[in-house]
């Protein structure tokens, strides 16, 4: 009992340290809105049309900053659903076997009928021994949540969140709004700060408030800049952090633009459809988070069907990929054209027999 004792108090201290980032994150914009409010346009601006504009421009930043960061932080991270989970008798079979290839064909065929089309650098099927479950595309265990998460970003310190499927766009938001809210505080506060510096300004208390504030504010800038133009380049590219430093594998090896349809459909899977709800941080993203269209199963309609039915896919150089069939839901038949489909070929499934030895059939754990 008394290992599982210090075990929960070791958990319970390491709960109450994420949130120390939060809190910090907090007091800043707490002694920011008390700065630029009382200290600047209250005390310091005398102009009472300057005053009334700062102070509405202000509010209207300062409430989506906070409305997105809240949203960001106490989202929950969408977890697989039960489909991907194994079931009693599945655990119980995949125990019974050796690891190797025989807990392979057990996962291959539980993943048959899945849409499923990552795989392991070695080409098994991905799979959370912890979680017991076979991974859907972009799924990763992470260890701070302990939990698979859908469409894993990364995990913040700085939300004390993981970045997923359920608040990604929260957290595009979130570093929009926190960007404009430092860049108006240092536009606005230019001018006092440089008339305090050159003792332009009586010396009183707002001298320290709005001197601190522009530093804080340009060098908070600078930094949610960089950050915010690399995850625009992430959405237009429709990649998540761990695969822009870890490309996807699929069956032909991996590709870090396998999931990406363009520009447009890129933005509209994490922003949605409706263009009223993307500057709000509601929920508006593309699809479940279990499954994503792909560029690598898109027929090409250029293509001759082959006699069986079957349709190819085709990736651009004109190497052919197939792909097993898999359902297409909802949110992938509105992204792709109406000409496009998920197939399989018959070929495929021999060769992948044929090539079973030489695969290093393991069950790898992905983080």
């Amino acid at each position: 009992m008394a290992p599982s004792g210090s075990r929960s108090v070791k958990r319970s201290c390491q709960r109450v340290l994420y949130w120390i980032p939060v809190l910090f994150i907090c007091l800043i914009v707490a002694w920011s809105y008390y700065a630029y409010v009382a200290m600047l346009c209250i005390e310091s601006i005398e102009n009472i049309g300057e005053k009334i504009v700062y102070l509405l421009v202000y509010h209207v930043f300062f409430i989506m900053f906070v409305w997105a960061y809240w949203q960001t932080v106490f989202t929950k991270p969408m977890t697989p659903l039960k489909e991907f989970h194994l079931s009693y008798s599945d655990k119980e079979l995949l125990e019974r076997e050796d690891r190797g290839e025989s807990q392979q064909e057990i996962l291959r065929r539980i993943a048959k009928d899945l849409p499923i089309y990552t795989r392991t650098m070695s080409g098994a099927i991905r799979f959370c021994d912890h979680c017991q479950l076979v991974k859907p595309d972009r799924c990763h265990h992470c260890s701070v949540c302990d939990k698979c998460i859908l469409k894993m970003d990364h995990h913040c310190p700085w939300v004390n969140n993981c970045v997923g499927f359920s608040n990604y766009k929260f957290f595009m938001l979130f570093l929009a709004y926190s960007l404009l809210y430092c860049l108006f505080i240092t536009a606005t506060d230019l001018q006092y700060f440089i008339k305090f510096w050159t003792n332009g300004l009586p010396d009183t208390q707002a001298k320290f408030h709005i001197m601190f504030l522009f530093f804080a504010a340009s060098m908070f800038s600078v930094s949610l800049a960089s950050l915010f133009a690399y995850h625009c380049w992430l959405v237009c590219k429709n990649r998540s952090t761990l695969e822009a430093f870890r490309a996807p594998a699929f069956r032909h090896g991996t590709d870090k633009s396998g999931f990406s349809l363009g520009l447009s459909k890129n933005f509209r899977q994490v922003f949605g459809d409706e263009k009223r709800y993307w500057l709000l941080p509601v929920f508006s993203s593309l699809g479940d988070g279990c499954s994503f269209p792909t560029c690598l199963v898109n027929q090409d309609p250029e293509q001759p069907s082959s006699p069986s039915g079957h349709n190819p896919s085709v990736k651009s150089g004109g190497e052919i990929h197939p792909f097993p069939a898999k359902p297409l839901r909802e949110s992938q038949s509105r992204l792709l054209n109406s000409g496009q489909s998920w197939s399989e070929s018959e070929g495929t499934m021999d060769r992948e027999k044929e090539g079973t030895s030489n695969l290093a059939m393991t069950i790898e754990n992905e983080t």
